[in-house]
Order: C-alpha cells, then sequence, then structure tokens
C-alpha cells in the first residue's frame, strides 16, 4: 500500500533536515523554490544560462550555511536574500555595475495607474535593456522593497546615488513604453 501525502510539506518543514544536511531535503527544497528563485536571479541577470549558474550557486549556500539561518522571519525570504547578494556579486564580478552622476536631476512624468497589458515577459525584457547599476537599483527598491539607505549599504554607494539610478531607470521605461505605444504594439491599457 502506497501512501500519499494529503498535504503538501511547506519549504519550512525542510528546515531540521537541511540542517542535518539530508540531500533528500535539499533535493526537495530546490524542486519547490528553484522556478521562483531562478526568476529572482533572471531580475537582475539578463542572460537565462548565468542566471540558473548564480541560482544553483545561491543554493549551494543556502544548503552549506543553514547554520547561519536563524528562524526569524521566512525562511523562504531568508533564500531570496541570498540570491539576491549573489547575483550583485556576479554582477561585481562581472564588473557590469556602473551608475550615472548622482547630481543629475531626472524628473518623473506623471502616469496613470491603469493595468496594463504587457506580458511578464515583455516587462522583464524592457527591464533588461536598462544600464546595469539602474537595473540592480530598480529591482531592488521596486521587486524587493529595499529602502535607498539599504541599497546604498548594500551596493556601497551613496544614498542619493540610488535615488537618482532609480528616477533615471523610472524614466528610461517611461519612453520605452512611450515608444511601445508610439509603435502601436501597446495601447497602454487593458
Amino acid at each position: 500500500m502506497k501512501l500519499i501525502r494529503l498535504y503538501p510539506k511547506k519549504v519550512e518543514d525542510y528546515i531540521d533536515d537541511l540542517r542535518r544536511e539530508k540531500r533528500i531535503a535539499q533535493q526537495e527544497v530546490y524542486q519547490l523554490l528553484s522556478g521562483k528563485m531562478l526568476s529572482v536571479c533572471r531580475q537582475y541577470i539578463a542572460d537565462l544560462h548565468f542566471a540558473e549558474d548564480v541560482m544553483v550557486t545561491a543554493f549551494m549556500k543556502v544548503f552549506t550555511r543553514m547554520d547561519q539561518y536563524e528562524n526569524q522571519g521566512s525562511f523562504e525570504g531568508w533564500i531570496r536574500r541570498i540570491m539576491v547578494n549573489e547575483s550583485i556579486s556576479f554582477l561585481r564580478a562581472q564588473k557590469k555595475l556602473t551608475y550615472f552622476d548622482e547630481d543629475r536631476n531626472y524628473p518623473l512624468e506623471e502616469g496613470s495607474e491603469e493595468d496594463c497589458d504587457l506580458s511578464v515577459e515583455a516587462i522583464q525584457l524592457l527591464i533588461d535593456q536598462l544600464p546595469e547599476g539602474c537595473k540592480m537599483i530598480f529591482n531592488l527598491y521596486v521587486m524587493e522593497g529595499y529602502k535607498h539607505q539599504e541599497i546604498a549599504k548594500m551596493l556601497q554607494i551613496k544614498e542619493g546615488t540610488s535615488k537618482s539610478q532609480l528616477a533615471q531607470a523610472r524614466k528610461i521605461l517611461q519612453q520605452q513604453l512611450r515608444n511601445l505605444k508610439n509603435q502601436g504594439i501597446w495601447n497602454g491599457v487593458k
């Protein structure tokens, strides 16, 4: 007789087994989260193959540093932070992070908050076209919810640089959307 699991396990259910370095637990957690975590890495790294490499490296760090997880906050959030940090480290090693002059002022146009009909993939492609520094700060601020002070500390830049990079990223994205609208590719709303 084969038993069927009525309630699927959650990631948190594997913490003790991960601390004991049980391979089956590592495999299960990888299977549960690899799709989400690849998306996190992909937000920062445009090339899917490099993003996959970074994700695998980050999972290795998760599995070998379980003693550093202090059962505070979400376990998945802790893993996500490792993915973000590993992506940043990868981009630093590639020397792809450059920042615009922090003193430049980038006015934003007021836009509506109507839903757009662009797919997630199309939006990601627009974000991928941002300069690496702008893209990094845009993702940290908008997608991950970090504050400028936290971003500045994480990336070892000035807080003003973080703010100006975000403003520049928004300006570029607005221009890209305006171009799509002018070309008739996108109508602006659902």
